[in-house]
Order: C-alpha cells, then sequence, then structure tokens
C-alpha cells in the first residue's frame, strides 16, 4: 500500500500506462507566464520503452506503438540513448546546479552542465551503448548506466565525430 501521495501517483501511472512510467509532468506545449513576462515553454515527453535489466543482460524494450521506428537500427554498431533519470527526480533535486563530478568529492566543484551527474534540472540522460542485436521490439544493448524500468525517451544511431581539437578537464584524465 503506498505510504505517499507520490508513491500512490507512481503506482497508478504504471498501472495506467501498462507498466511504462511517466516520469515527466509536464503539459503540452503551451506557454506559462513568468515573471519577466516572457512566457517559457513546457513539453510533454512521452516514454517510448523501459530498460529491462536481468543480470548482465540489458534490453531496451519499445513499446510496440513505436516499434517500426526500429528498422534499420541493426545496421548500426553502436545507439545513443536517452533516458529520464526517473528515480532521482525530486524538486530538491532539480536545483542542484553545482556538484563533484563522479561523487568524488577530490574533483574539483563543478557545475552540472559541465559533466554527467544524474542531478540537474532536466533530469535527461545520455549513454552511448554497443548494439548487440535487434530483435522485433526489443534492443539488446551493452553499456548503458541505467536502472531496470527506467523509461526511455529517444534512440538515435551514433555516428563518430569528426571534431578535432578536443578537450576535456583534468578530473576526467584521472
Amino acid at each position: 500500500m503506498p505510504t505517499s501521495r507520490r508513491e500512490f501517483m507512481t503506482t497508478a501511472m504504471r498501472r495506467a500506462t501498462g507498466g511504462g512510467l511517466i516520469a515527466v509532468c509536464a503539459t503540452a506545449a503551451r506557454a506559462q507566464a513568468v515573471p519577466d513576462g516572457d512566457p517559457k515553454p513546457s513539453f510533454k515527453l512521452v516514454p517510448i520503452g523501459k530498460v529491462e535489466k536481468e543480470g548482465q543482460v540489458t534490453r531496451l524494450r519499445i513499446f510496440d506503438e513505436y516499434a517500426d521506428g526500429l528498422l534499420g537500427l541493426d545496421e548500426w554498431s553502436h545507439v545513443n540513448v536517452l533516458y529520464w533519470f526517473d528515480k532521482n527526480d525530486t524538486p530538491a533535486q532539480r536545483r542542484i546546479l553545482r556538484v563533484h563530478p563522479r561523487g568524488n568529492p577530490q574533483n574539483p566543484l563543478t557545475g552540472v552542465f559541465a559533466c554527467r551527474a544524474p542531478v540537474r534540472p532536466n533530469l535527461i540522460a545520455l549513454s552511448v551503448c554497443k548494439i548487440v542485436s535487434v530483435t522485433g521490439n526489443v534492443v539488446t544493448v551493452e553499456g548503458l548506466d541505467a536502472f531496470d524500468a527506467t523509461p526511455i525517451l529517444d534512440l538515435k544511431p551514433f555516428i563518430p565525430s569528426e571534431t578535432k581539437d578536443l578537450r576535456t578537464p583534468e578530473w576526467l584524465k584521472k
């Protein structure tokens, strides 16, 4: 039995969507007034699937209505997986703007836009994963650091960059 309103709503949404958790509580493309008078758009994100973890195997189960979008993905070696940090979604977590990267206090205090911290204003995550197989509406991958049942927002084939003169901070090199 849920003990909080949040737990109740999460359980109700899982049941209503057949297990697909919609963690984004945004309204569909309507403007909201902000103090300076400029409209602040909001967006509706709809999960296209969910992560399934079973031991060392990670599967991206794409919902049936989006399965046609997988056509041709098996020709790629890697895929960008965009997902939602749903287990980290609290107003307090969204207000954290500076962290020690990788949770290591030895690393310098850094803005969340300069690292891959799971706390941020919009809890969108990105991982580049190796594609093991694409079968029906299931993509088996390696290298995804998401939890079981994490909502998937989008998949995009990984295209190697031809960017020159790449630069990274010292803490990443340690």
